[in-house]
């Protein structure tokens, strides 16, 4: 058993080359003819586009597009340039499309408009708009001049990798080159300050654009209205968009952004809006409504709007089930979920990468790990192949059971597709060595992590120093905690809390109140589950008088007690003699709505009543429960029986079997 270290078995794709050199000098000697020369016929320029375009073979296009340049059949078109530049573009060959373009500039060959914007392309992607703005200061070498189309395709393709600071310089050089900006252009501009926080910059350009004459598309207030939407101007959103006739898109980005905050209310008067002004609700306009639902668990009504769906003739896209099929799974309904998933291929749907990790994840959740790995095997069978989600997801699924084979082979076999793991597998993977108490392998892994360029977070910090306190080894988490700084991460109050658990367990009472303070120092605020950890290990060690001012300190607080809250303090005042105290709280939180007794603090009551006021009166407790719909359980009677041998009464045992047999 080991796991693959590294991504050295990553593999990699080799583009495919231009395998020859075109021969486009003429013929010498014009006496020396091509011993195939009497087998020849002059193609068309339409024969050589219909076959470079039906060839799905790069290699074998490139073939034919090298033997015909080689021979006197045919000599290359700007058209037949482009399709081949494309086709190479298509398969992300920069070195063939630069290469091509080079053999034009030879031949004296001019670049059209179209062409340009394919290289332009072809750079964006593969992520390399740098070499596309490099590439269009050189335009005038391949016979090009820019036009306003050439430099929107440049914009965006700055846009789509974030270079904001490009995008002003290029801009202000298309207006020194006297060209008017259209609305695509204005778009993109609009695009570019959302995407980067400018939402007010971009309502001042919307007013300009108008300005300028150029009557701003429904793109331009989709755009701006989207991201409204995303930073919560909700209302200001459905102001703008009320200020021109909204349609079907605009309408979509308001309801996604009111969805975003489960303002259901809202979104159905907008359904409301569209339906009185004859605009029909699109697929897009369901499907963000039914994962809303969805997402909250409020499948029914989900289920409703699909119906809806039908009815009105919109069929349902892969989003809508995956939708459904993740509501389903949150609620813990594998059966239905399977269903939809089922009922979609029948649709003959074809499942995406997110349909298919929805799919893996909800089976991972709910322990179906031999389902989980059939799909996955049938996705690497498909088109669909199993990304870092996929197998993080599965990975997931092995740590929740510990499953340290079934996590590493999914570990090794992700490695060996060539999938670079991100920190939630990596951090999947530390838990499950955890799990099996492979500390040191832990260790090795979280180190890995910063030199595979993939710096652990705080989460993986917390998975590694749970595993070391559940085992007992708080020293070894408390240098862990030490650590975290130097990769860049800070505590928060889960970390602290795993270590409280760790300390209090191991009754290092003086640690505890330390690490406390440290807490406090930071600024971090303890909550619910941080006082219940250190309120439980009170109990544990005996510091009764500690847990109830620890309670009174959570109050002051204002953070809200839950059950194990009230039964940490039951626990105490029983422990303490104070069993009337106890139960005058259980009354009090009972008659104010706060809480309802659970059997184990029923359980704690009852050992305190016995112990401290009499067998009987715990009966008469007893009693006052099952009235209530409380039944006891197992150690619910062995709290009685052990009172009941205690303090034993004449009528004691008999009173005690007859209410055990009245309970089954």
């Amino acid at each position: 058993m080991h796991l693959k270290e590294g991504c050295s078995l990553l593999f990699k794709v080799h583009k495919p080359s231009i395998p020859f050199v075109l021969n486009t000098n003429p013929i010498l000697n014009p006496n020396s003819k091509p011993q195939n020369e009497q087998n020849q016929t002059c193609l068309e320029e339409c024969d050589v586009l219909k076959r470079l375009k039906s060839e799905s073979s790069i290699v074998l296009a490139l073939d034919y597009f090298k033997s015909i340049a080689n021979s006197q059949a045919f000599r290359h078109t700007p058209l037949t340039y482009r399709t081949m530049i494309e086709k190479l573009g298509v398969q992300h060959d920069i070195d063939g499309v630069q290469y091509l373009l080079q053999q034009m500039k030879l031949e004296g060959i001019s670049c059209s408009e179209d062409l340009f914007i394919s290289v332009i392309n072809t750079y964006r992607r593969v992520g390399l708009a740098e070499q596309a703005l490099k590439m269009f200061y050189r335009i005038g070498e391949f016979g090009c001049k820019p036009t306003v189309k050439i430099y929107n395709h440049l914009l965006d393709a700055l846009l789509s990798e974030n270079r904001f600071q490009m995008i002003n310089p290029i801009y202000s050089n298309m207006k020194r080159d006297g060209m008017e900006p259209n609305v695509y252009t204005y778009n993109i501009l609009l695009k570019a300050l959302c995407k980067n926080n400018r939402v007010d910059g971009a309502c001042k350009l919307l007013v300009e654009i108008s300005n300028k004459g150029c009557k701003p598309d429904v793109v331009s207030y989709t755009t701006i209205i989207a991201s409204m939407c995303k930073f919560g101007q909700l209302e200001e959103a459905r102001e703008l968009a009320m200020k021109f006739q909204p349609s079907v898109p605009v309408y979509n980005a308001l309801i996604k952004g009111f969805c975003r905050e489960y303002k259901m209310k809202e979104v159905f008067q907008l359904l409301g809006l569209m339906a009185d002004k004859g605009i029909d609700a699109n697929v897009i306009t369901y499907s963000t409504i039914i994962d809303s639902l969805s997402g909250v668990g409020n499948i029914e009504l989900a289920l409703a709007f699909w119906a809806k769906m039908l009815v009105t003739g919109c069929s349902p896209n892969v989003h809508t089930f995956t939708s459904l099929m993740k509501g389903y799974f949150m609620g813990g309904r594998v059966y239905e979920a399977i269903n939809i998933w089922n009922c979609m291929i029948q649709e003959e749907i074809e499942p995406n990468i997110v349909a298919y990790n929805i799919l893996i994840h909800g089976l991972c959740s709910h322990g179906k790990m031999g389902e989980a790995l059939s799909v996955s095997c049938k996705m690497e069978g498909s088109s669909c192949s199993p990304n870092v989600i996929t197998y993080g997801a599965l990975i997931d699924g092995f740590a929740k059971t510990g499953d340290l084979v079934g996590a590493s082979e999914t570990w090794n076999k992700m490695m060996s597709n060539g999938c670079v793991p991100n920190v939630i597998a990596y951090t999947c993977m530390l838990d499950v060595l955890c799990k099996n108490s492979m500390f040191n392998e832990a260790q090795c892994l979280l180190e890995k992590m910063s030199t595979d360029v993939c710096p652990p977070n705080t989460i993986t910090f917390n998975a590694f120093i749970k595993g070391l306190c559940r085992s007992g080894k708080v020293e070894w988490a408390i240098k862990v905690l030490n650590e975290m700084g130097q990769y860049g991460c800070s505590p928060n109050v889960v970390t602290y809390r795993e270590i409280l658990y760790g300390l209090l367990k191991a009754e290092k009472i003086k640690g505890a109140h330390e690490l406390v303070r440290e807490m406090e120092e930071n600024s971090i605020k303890l909550n619910s589950a941080t006082y219940n950890t250190i309120l439980h290990g009170f109990c544990n060690t005996g510091l009764f008088e500690e847990t109830l001012k620890l309670l009174g300190k959570m109050l002051v607080d204002g953070v809200k007690p839950d059950a194990i809250t009230y039964n940490a303090v039951i626990h105490a005042y029983c422990k303490q003699g104070k069993v009337k105290t106890a139960i005058q709280l259980v009354d009090r939180v009972c008659a104010g709505g706060e809480w309802n007794p659970d059997i184990i603090a029923c359980t704690n009551l009852l050992w305190g009543i016995c112990n401290q006021i009499g067998v009987e009166e715990a009966f008469m407790y007893l009693d006052k429960l099952l009235i209530k719909g409380i039944y006891p359980n197992a150690a619910t009677w062995n709290v009685l029986v052990r009172g009941l041998f205690n303090r034993l009464g004449h009528l004691g045992p008999v009173h005690l079997l007859d209410v055990i047999l009245a309970n089954g």
